[in-house]
């Protein structure tokens, strides 16, 4: 561990983490929204084909 690690407090520590992990997953909504974005535009296919690998029991 770091001297600055070390010397933070746990609560200190935690929140720091939590910050990084929000920052993260922030980052990763962005980028799926964006390939998600991308793909509708150009895929346009039904729930249960056999691409997705899924089926759809409600149909």
């Amino acid at each position: 561990m770091s001297d600055q690690e070390f010397t933070m407090s746990r609560e200190e520590r935690l929140a720091a983490r939590l910050r990084d992990n929000l920052k993260r997953r922030k980052a990763q909504a962005r980028a799926l929204e964006a390939g998600a974005g991308a793909a509708d535009a150009t895929v346009s296919e039904s729930p249960d084909s056999p691409e997705t690998g899924l089926s759809n029991p409600a149909a």
